[in-house]
């Protein structure tokens, strides 16, 4: 018995793509979404699909004070190791550094710890009240980081959202934050207005309600490894910065998902967290 000749495979070919059927119609289907899901050719207008019209609101900025817009780290260091010594308390310059930018009140916990000395409430506010004293006779040394002004004077310029949010009082704030030619429009939220501060998220949310904004919009900036912790606690992406002296890898192991050496680098790339350039 003799088979009869199978077609060319041109002919197969064409009866797969020409033919009727479930595979055509699979085929064509598939066809229609390709087409549907790859971007326009160059000088070809996108348009938007019902249903995908997506509003993503302006990113809002939430900054720290010390050693994040403003040189005065070492100023508190100094100020808080004159004040335990006042008391009659030694403790290393290093290990106080590596707790400014926290809570006052987990601050003078962790000196506690550390030193060995029970500190009870009218000792720890006597160390609250000279470390004041220390660092307000040292308030003019405080200098602005380098391009702190000018990130600032550019995000409201560009009408980005931004609000101050520090762990100092406001008495010893106020120096601070007068060397930045703030608008007066922008928020500061300080360690008096709110119940707890960093680690603790309270200041930073405090900061993106005053500005309406919510925080899983907003990016906080600071320079230590405090504010990246109280930043993830508030559900806020995190920005390091290295002029407080915490290192790169310390503040990318506590969340930062971009690290700076101050402001003036970070107004250089603004555009990787989302402040877009003017067309």
């Amino acid at each position: 018995m003799s088979l009869a000749p199978a077609p060319p495979f041109n002919a197969i070919r064409e009866m797969e793509n020409h033919g009727c059927g479930r595979r055509c119609s699979r085929s064509s289907r598939r066809h229609e979404i390709a087409a549907a899901s790859s971007p326009p050719v160059k000088g070809e207008a996108m348009t938007v699909q019902d249903g995908l019209d997506i509003q993503v609101p302006q990113p809002a900025l939430l900054f720290d004070l010390d050693g994040t817009l403003v040189d005065s780290v070492y100023q508190h260091v100094i100020a808080w190791q004159e004040a335990l010594a006042t008391c009659g308390i030694e403790l290393s310059v290093w290990r106080i550094h590596r707790r400014i930018g926290m809570s006052g009140g987990l601050f003078i916990d962790a000196l506690s710890r550390e030193t060995g000395v029970r500190l009870d409430e009218e000792l720890s506010q006597r160390l609250r009240e000279l470390h004041a004293q220390a660092y307000l006779h040292r308030h003019e040394t405080v200098v602005p980081l380098p391009g702190a002004r000018e990130l600032l004077a550019h995000l409201h310029e560009r009408q980005v959202p931004f609000a101050i949010a520090t762990s100092g009082a406001r008495h010893t704030a106020g120096s601070a934050l007068a060397l930045l030619g703030l608008p007066d429009d922008v928020p500061v939220v300080t360690r008096d207005l709110v119940e707890r501060a960093k680690p603790d998220p309270h200041l930073f949310l405090a900061a993106a309600r005053r500005l309406g904004a919510d925080p899983a919009h907003c990016f906080v900036v600071g320079d230590s490894v405090w504010d990246l912790l109280a930043a993830q606690r508030a559900g806020a992406l995190g920005i390091g910065l290295l002029s407080g002296g915490y290192g790169r890898e310390e503040l990318e192991r506590s969340g930062a998902y971009r690290v700076y050496a101050d402001p003036a680098e970070m107004l250089t790339r603004l555009e990787e967290v989302g402040v877009r350039p003017i067309r």
